[in-house]
């Protein structure tokens, strides 16, 4: 499959509480730098013709008015947890401008979370307004959105099946932990990964700075930026210079462009 030139937004980089963290008086959430204020993690994909994102994250809303993204295709979940899914409420300008469904692509274990949290989405009796939504099943296979080819695969977040997904030279991993060796191969010849860095303590459900910086080294991909960071993990400032070559920490509304390719 030949993947389009792609450009791809950061358009969160935080961990589930963001940063600054709530009534935190740390040296990180109160820093003045821009790239220490942090979103919930979530990424804008666009080709020419087709944009999608990945996952809705609770500052869904203002990452889509922040970015003027006044066209959305398509949203690709990667699991149920909250700071993932808060936002879909807000696809319900889409409907209504588009004036169609959003297509929504997601495993059974977050459809199912969807349909709980969002029953009103759901329902047979719906009152007006309420988002449009068609579900469509992620199973692991490769699929395009519009001209956009798309390659799921599994990552672990601890226990829970977390979806990740290449596009191209381009690969995209939140919460996880662990990676099995088939997982591997499937990154492997990426030109770019971004991978979850929470702190630099080892944490129960995902990577740790030392653990996301071996990760890279091991599949040998050549440039990398990391996501999901907490205020724990450091200040921008300090902890880029300590990075080996070609390892980056992402920050918010940090753009990449991507040459077309063949998966």
């Amino acid at each position: 499959m030949i993947c389009p030139p792609l450009k791809i937004t950061f358009l969160g980089t935080g961990t589930s509480s963001g940063v600054p963290m709530i009534a935190c008086p740390c040296r990180v959430c109160s820093s003045e730098d821009a790239k220490d204020k942090r979103l919930r993690s979530s990424i804008l994909v666009e080709s020419s013709t087709t944009t999608l994102v990945i996952d809705t994250t609770p500052d869904f809303r203002y990452q889509m008015l922040r970015n003027n993204v006044t066209k959305l295709d398509a949203v690709l979940f990667t699991h149920p947890h909250k700071d993932h899914i808060a936002g879909m409420d807000d696809i319900r300008a889409y409907n209504y401008f588009q004036n169609q469904a959003m297509n929504v692509y997601a495993n059974e274990l977050t459809q199912q979370a969807l349909r709980k949290e969002f029953s009103y989405v759901f329902s047979e009796s719906k009152y007006p307004g309420v988002p449009e939504v068609k579900l469509i099943d992620v199973h692991m296979e490769p699929f395009m959105v519009g001209d956009i080819p798309v390659i799921p695969f599994i990552v672990w977040h601890l226990k829970m099946p977390v979806v990740a997904f290449r596009f191209g030279d381009f690969t995209y991993i939140t919460d996880a932990n662990r990676i099995d060796d088939a997982e591997k191969q499937i990154i492997k010849g990426s030109k770019t990964i971004v991978l979850n860095a929470l702190r630099h303590e080892k944490h129960i459900s995902h990577f740790n700075l030392e653990e996301a910086v071996s990760l890279v080294k091991e599949l040998d991909i050549p440039e990398a930026y990391f996501t999901h960071i907490s205020h724990q993990l450091g200040k921008y400032k300090d902890i880029s210079p300590i990075l080996p070559p070609g390892i980056h920490l992402a920050y918010d509304e940090l753009q990449l462009i991507f040459s077309p390719n063949t998966v």
